[in-house]
C-alpha cells in the first residue's frame, strides 16, 4: 500500500483495511530504514495511526500542520511523497525534522520543543486579520512538549479568542526522551485514565484545558485510525480552539522499541533491526560518557553536587549520577529556562549545580544565565554537550553559537577541552569555582586520543612546537587541537615556525596566553565556533587593548544556518581542516612576515 501513497490524497480512498495495512507497512519500513541511517525511531512508530488520521481529515499543505519538536515527521514525510529515507540525516538527503526546502507540506522546520503552539497561534492570527476562514491550523505537540513554558504562553494567547480556531493535538504517551515528569505529567494521567472516551467535547473533564477556555476531545485511542478521525473532524467543525488528547505508545510495533524504560530507541545510530543492539563503528568513549563517569566520581567525593537534566537524562549522560545518586538528580522536563534559575535557586543555599544540556540548547536559557545565574554571582556549571558542528540533525542542533553567545556575560567562565583527560580536569576545575558560573563544552562522538602537554605556562598548555622560529602562534581551541597540530606539522614544512597552545579556559583571557602572543609574530585562533564574538575576537579585543601589536587571524564557522550533513563534511565546508587552514595560513603568514 505504501508504494501507492504519493500525496495525502491518495489516503481518502482506502478502506479501514487498507489503511491497516498501510500502517503495517509504515511501521516495517521505518524499521528497516532507519536501523540503517539511525535516526528518531520510537517516535515514530508511536504516531503512525495518527498521522493517517491527521491527513485523512486535513487537507495539507492548505491545511497547516506543525510538529512539535519534528522529529517524529516521518510518517509525515512519507505521506506526502517523500519515500527515499536511505540517506535519511546525510547530506543529499532528507532532513531528520521538517524541512522547507523539502516540501510544501513542511511549514515550519523547529526542531527546538515546545514552539509550535506559538507558530499556529501566529498563523491563525493572521487568517483572522486577513479575512481567511478555510484553511485549518493543527499543531502536533506531545506531552513532553507542554513541560516547556512557551507551550503555556502560547495556550494562554490560544484560549483568548474563541472564534480563532487552532485544533491541538495532543501527542500523550508519557514520555518525551524519558517519562514525563511534573505536576502535568499527573494530570494527563488522571485524563488518561478516564474510563469513557469522548469522542465529542466534553464537561465531564473539568481540566486544565477546559479550565483555560479550550474544548477538550478524549482520550482517543491514538492508535484506532477510526477514532482519531472521528474526534479530529469533530474539532474541525467546533471553528473554536480544541484538544484532541490522543493516548499513544512510543515504539508501537516494534516489540523492543515499546519495552525500551531508558529511551535507547527515542534516537538510534545504526543498528541491527532484529536485535537491537547498537553497530559501532568506533571503540573510543565518547565525550558523554566519559563526563557521565567523571561527575560520579565527582559526587561521590562531593555530596553538596547536584545535577539538572532538562527531559535529556540518557542523552547528556547523567544516567549513571541517577543511578548512583537519585535523590540528587533534577529532571525539570523541557525547560531550560526553569533549569537555570533553579539552578541559581539550588547555589544560593550552598549547593554547587550542574546543569547538562546540549549546546543548541542552552540558547533557550540564555536571559536566565545571565540575570539570574551570572548577576547573582551564583556557582552552577553548565555542562554542554554536542558543541560545535554536530551535522546530522541539521542547522538548529548545531552547538555553534554557545561560546560567542556566553562571551557578553560577565564573570562567565567557559572551559573547551581537547581531549578526555582534559575534560576529566577541567570539568572538577570548574565544580571547584563558587562564586561564579562556569562552563564546560565538548563536542559529539568519540574523544579522541589525548595529546600530551610539552610545557605548561601558567594555565596554558603548549602542545606542539614545530619548525623553526616564531612565526607563528596557533591557538587550538579544545577539540580543535588535533587538527591544528597536523596543520603545524605541514606550515614547518613549508619554513614556518609554528608553536601550537591549547588555553584550555577561553574565557577569561589567560595573560599567558597574551605574553605568547608578544613572543610571536602572528598570532591564529581556529574554533569550532562561529567566529563572530567567538574566542578568536575575544582574544583579538585583548590583544589589542593591551597594546599587543602582533597581527591576529581568527579561524571559526561562519555565521550561517548549515545544511544536514557529517560534522567531518561540514568542517571541510567551511574550511577547519588541516588542508584548508594551511592553504590559508601560508598565504596570510608570508605576507605578513614579508611585510615585517
Amino acid at each position: 500500500m505504501l508504494t501507492e501513497v504519493h500525496t495525502p490524497h491518495d489516503l481518502k480512498r482506502l478502506n479501514p483495511a487498507e489503511l491497516a495495512t498501510l500502517s503495517a507497512e509504515i511501521r516495517a519500513f521505518l524499521v528497516a530504514s532507519v536501523s540503517r541511517t539511525g535516526g528518531h525511531l520510537g517516535p515514530n512508530l508511536g504516531v503512525v495511526e495518527l498521522t493517517i488520521a491527521l491527513h485523512r481529515v486535513f487537507d495539507s499543505p492548505h491545511d497547516s500542520i506543525l510538529w512539535d519538536t519534528g522529529h517524529q515527521a516521518y510518517v509525515h514525510k512519507l505521506l506526502t511523497g517523500r519515500h527515499d529515507f536511505s540517506r535519511l540525516r546525510q547530506s543529499g538527503g532528507l532532513s531528520g525534522y521538517p524541512s522547507r526546502a523539502e516540501s510544501d507540506h513542511d511549514l515550519i522546520e523547529n526542531s527546538h520543543a515546545s514552539t509550535a503552539l506559538s507558530y499556529a497561534d501566529g498563523i491563525a492570527r493572521a487568517r483572522q486579520i486577513l479575512g481567511v476562514r478555510d484553511r485549518s491550523v493543527v499543531a502536533v505537540v506531545g506531552d513532553g512538549a507542554l513541560t516547556g513554558g512557551m507551550a503555556w504562553e502560547a495556550l494562554n494567547n490560544i484560549a483568548s479568542a474563541t472564534d480563532r480556531p487552532v485544533v491541538i493535538v495532543l501527542n500523550d504517551n508519557g514520555r518525551s526522551y524519558a517519562p514525563t515528569v511534573g505536576g502535568l505529567a499527573r494530570h494527563l494521567s488522571s485524563l488518561r485514565d478516564h474510563r469513557e472516551p469522548a469522542a465529542g467535547p466534553s464537561p465531564a473533564h473539568p481540566g486544565v484545558f477546559a479550565q483555560l477556555g479550550l474544548h477538550y476531545i478524549g482520550p482517543v485511542d491514538g492508535h484506532d485510525t477510526a477514532a482519531v478521525e472521528e474526534a479530529l473532524t469533530t474539532a474541525r467543525a467546533l471553528g473554536a480552539p480544541v484538544v484532541v488528547h490522543c493516548v499513544t505508545r512510543k515504539g508501537c510495533g516494534y516489540p523492543l522499541a515499546e519495552s525500551d524504560d531508558r529511551d535507547c530507541f527515542h534516537g538510534i545510530g545504526v543498528i541491527d533491526s532484529v536485535t537491537g543492539q547498537l553497530i559501532k563503528n568506533a571503540t573510543a568513549p565518547s565525550w558523554t560518557s566519559l563526563f557521565g563517569d567523571e561527575l560520579v566520581q565527582i559526587g561521590a567525593e562531593r555530596p553538596d553536587v547536584v545535577a539538572i537534566t532538562a527531559a535529556m537524562l540518557q542523552p547528556v549522560g547523567l544516567q549513571p549520577f541517577a543511578e548512583k545518586f537519585p535523590d540528587r538528580v533534577i529532571d525539570v522536563g523541557i525547560a531550560e529556562q526553569h533549569a537555570a534559575t533553579c539552578a541559581a535557586g539550588l547555589a544560593a543555599e550552598g549547593l554547587h549545580p550542574v546543569v547538562a544540556v546540549y549546546a543548541t540548547f542552552l540558547n533557550r536559557a540564555f536571559d536566565q544565565v545571565l540575570m539570574d545565574v551570572a548577576l547573582h554571582r551564583a556557582g552552577v556549571t553548565f555542562v554542554l554537550d554536542r558543541a560545535g558542528i554536530t551535522g546530522d540533525d541539521g542547522p538548529s542542533h548545531n552547538g555553534m553559537w554557545d561560546m560567542s553567545v556566553l562571551h557578553v556575560v560577565p564573570g562567565l567562565r567557559i572551559a573547551a577541552p581537547r581531549d578526555g583527560s582534559r575534560l576529566r580536569a577541567l570539568l572538577r576545575e570548574a565544580v571547584a569555582v563558587a562564586d561564579v558560573p562556569t562552563v564546560v563544552r565538548f563536542p559529539k562522538g568519540s574523544a579522541p586520543e589525548d595529546i600530551e602537554t610539552l610545557e605548561e605556562r601558567d594555565g596554558v598548555d603548549v602542545i606542539g612546537r614545530f619548525g623553526s622560529g616564531s612565526d607563528l602562534l596557533l591557538v587550538a581551541v579544545g577539540v580543535m587541537a588535533g587538527t591544528c597540530l597536523d596543520t603545524a606539522r605541514q606550515l614547518a614544512g613549508h619554513g614556518i615556525g609554528v608553536t601550537v597552545v591549547d588555553p584550555r579556559w577561553v574565557r577569561p583571557v589567560n595573560p599567558a596566553l597574551l605574553e605568547l602572543a608578544r613572543q610571536h609574530r602572528t598570532v591564529a585562533t581556529v574554533e569550532d565556533n562561529v567566529k563572530v564574538s567567538g574566542v578568536g575576537a575575544a582574544f583579538a579585543q585583548a590583544v589589542s587593548d593591551n597594546g599587543i601589536d602582533t597581527p591576529c587571524l581568527t579561524f571559526g564557522i561562519p555565521p550561517d544556518f548549515l545544511a544536514v550533513a557529517s560534522r567531518s563534511q561540514l568542517l571541510a565546508e567551511v574550511g577547519l581542516t588541516a588542508g584548508a587552514l594551511v592553504t590559508e595560513l601560508r598565504r596570510l603568514v608570508t605576507g605578513s612576515l614579508t611585510t615585517q
